[in-house]
């Protein structure tokens, strides 16, 4: 009897009718592949979250099938999967169109009707350059590969293409619930100076209501984006003469503040004292960091005198220079060192998106300088702050990710180890589960990624916790031990926001601009039928202004109903409206964005707002 048997064999065996793919000795695998009968086995079936990757790799190739078979002379690059679906980047002298779509989904299903055998081969490079000799796409790749064989996926005689897999066992094991999204260009392996090709996204689910959810909410996202929201609301924008940077208007920049000001209550009450760290430093500085030999191409520089200067892309060599003044013993830590820093980093203009991603951005940045015995009481510590700042803001959960070792890194292995374990101690303590984000922490240390869901279920990576064992060392900061003895701090980088102006964008868009009232703007407008009853109004509003509420005055000769369609746009929370029944009975109606109404005497409905309008305890 043999010592070996087909994934498909031994999954029937097993009883496993939903297999996909199996997991042998931890590398995932084709269910054709045959496995020795004392290997580590796991089956990857369609309820576990690796398969539907697999079923979206699959449909990638039978996207590149259709695109082949409709224009034979097209050339493919390359097909990974991405979050939510999927993508092809193809060279063709057909220009893509959005009508083009329905052609490619029903050649799409043709192809999964057909119910091709999906077969992998393993050959060598030079077969393999020998094999797609007319393709400079997948030569080039094949070329570049430091291994001596590489593997080919094909679908029958029909299509060929080269992959690492895993995937489907057919064509026909695909799912049929997927739909081309968009055409966008990209350069040929993200080089600019390279081709541009024609890059095709789709998305695929394993079932129609995960599709048509998904489709739904990025109809939602769309009427969601903040952009669109900060330009009813009039709160900011961008030109092309500060690309990557914000123009805040003035009820944006109430906002802003508003915000800022609940964290630094927030963050002052927790033990942080707060610093500011100049915008322009010294070239000498980043390199002694570290930082211009990983971030130069992403520093804007400043020349003067002779003098070569970069505009600061990170808050924390001014941080350690602070430290530094004066000697410090041990009994001054841990010391909390909060800045609202203003950083500049030179993102690719393809890239900027709104107030998502920016080049000019305040962190609400926070560096701890500690023992290594203090790590674990201050993570479990920051844990405890970012957890009340999320849920005052409206995020009841969030996520953890613990990344370690990246390739490029400075320090001993030793020392990394140390880091990531205490790290993982302190996470664990704090009662926070995490996943693995291997290989993603910062060039100097560990990390911990914090992720917030929004109400359409997207994650959005905003607060960070770092444990850096190197800076202080390349800075020469030192203090005195108990012992008398000069040691280097522990320098913990932690931001719970990350940056203001993309959690505005987050918040924008999490509440549909409806913002919960202490963070609104303009949190109430006074609005008269007719301008008979304008002293009234006036009289109300200076009530409300009184006691500290952001309130506006609309005296305008127009009607009652197209006020309130205007101010319902601008997302205003409450609208107070001055009627002849309101002056007579020294009363207010107020009307909320769902349309209901409620009128009280002038005095409680001033009560009532200024209670709604209270900011979450700090």
């Amino acid at each position: 009897m043999s010592d070996e048997v087909s994934g498909f064999v031994l999954a029937k065996n097993r009883g496993e009718k939903q297999a996909v793919a199996m997991t042998v000795d931890g590398k995932d695998v084709d269910l054709a592949m045959t496995v020795s009968l004392d290997a580590k086995v796991e089956f990857i079936t369609k309820k576990d979250r690796k398969a539907l990757e697999i079923f979206r790799h699959t449909t990638a190739h039978i996207m590149a099938q259709a695109i082949k078979e409709l224009w034979p002379s097209a050339q493919l690059a390359i097909g990974p999967v991405i979050e939510n679906g999927f993508y092809y980047d193809v060279s063709c002298e057909h220009q893509f169109v959005p009508a083009d779509f329905e052609q490619i989904e029903r050649k799409m299903r043709d192809i999964i009707k057909a119910n091709y055998k999906i077969t992998r081969q393993d050959i060598s490079k030079s077969e393999a350059l020998e094999m797609f000799a007319g393709d400079r796409f997948k030569t080039e790749l094949i070329t570049d590969l430091d291994v001596e064989s590489v593997s080919i996926y094909s679908h029958d005689d029909k299509f060929t293409d080269l992959c690492r897999g895993p995937h489907l066992p057919s064509t026909g094991a695909a799912s049929t619930h997927f739909k081309i999204m968009k055409i966008a260009g990209a350069y040929w392996r993200g080089d600019s100076k390279r081709e541009m090709l024609q890059r095709i996204y789709a998305t695929s689910w394993l079932s129609k209501e995960d599709l048509d959810e998904y489709l739904h909410n990025l109809e939602e996202a769309e009427k969601r984006d903040h952009r669109r929201i900060a330009k009813e609301m009039d709160l900011f924008h961008m030109q092309e003469e500060a690309p990557g940077c914000i123009f805040w208007h003035p009820k944006g920049w109430t906002m802003y503040n508003t915000l800022k000001d609940y964290i630094r209550k927030c963050i002052l009450k927790d033990g942080y004292v707060e610093v500011c760290t100049p915008q322009l430093v010294d070239r000498s500085l980043w390199e002694a960091s570290g930082h211009w030999d990983k971030y130069r191409e992403n520093m804007f520089i400043a020349e003067s005198e002779g003098r070569m200067m970069a505009v600061k892309p990170m808050n924390c060599p001014g941080a350690i220079q602070i430290f530094k003044q004066g000697i410090k013993s041990y009994r001054d830590l841990p010391l909390r060192l909060a800045e609202f820093g203003y950083c500049h980093r030179n993102e690719p203009s393809g890239s900027l998106y709104g107030t998502m991603r920016v080049r000019g951005f305040t962190q609400d940045d926070a560096h701890i300088f500690c023992t290594p015995d203090q790590i674990n009481s201050e993570t479990k510590k920051f844990c405890k702050l970012l957890s009340k700042i999320y849920n005052d803001l409206g995020f009841n959960s969030f996520s953890v990710k613990f990344s370690d070792r990246p390739a490029k890194r400075t320090g001993s292995d030793e020392i990394w180890d140390q880091a990531e374990r205490l790290l993982q101690e302190a996470t664990t303590e704090a009662g926070l589960s995490y996943s693995l984000n291997k290989g993603e922490g910062a060039f100097y240390g560990p990390k911990l990624e914090f992720a917030l869901k929004d109400k359409l279920g997207r994650e959005w990576q905003c607060g960070t916790l770092q444990v850096d064992f190197q800076l202080p060392v390349r800075l020469g900061a030192y203090y005195t031990a108990e012992d008398g003895e000069k040691r280097h701090p522990i320098m913990l980088h932690r931001a719970v926001l990350g940056s203001l102006e993309r959690f505005i964008g987050i918040l924008l868009e999490n509440y549909a601009g409806r913002l919960p009232l202490w963070l609104a703007p303009v949190q109430i407008v006074v609005a008269t039928i007719t301008n008979s009853f304008d002293e009234y109004a006036q009289k109300v509003y200076d009530r409300l202004k009184q006691v500290g509420i952001r309130a506006e005055l609309d005296l305008r000769a127009e009607k009652i109903s197209y006020k309130i369609r205007n101010h319902v746009m601008a997302k205003v929370p409450v609208i107070a409206i001055i009627g002849a029944n309101e002056v007579d009975k020294h009363e207010v109606t107020l009307r909320y964005p769902n349309g209901d109404q409620v009128t009280v005497p002038l005095d409680e409905s001033v009560d009532l707002i200024s209670n709604k309008c209270r900011e979450p305890e700090v």
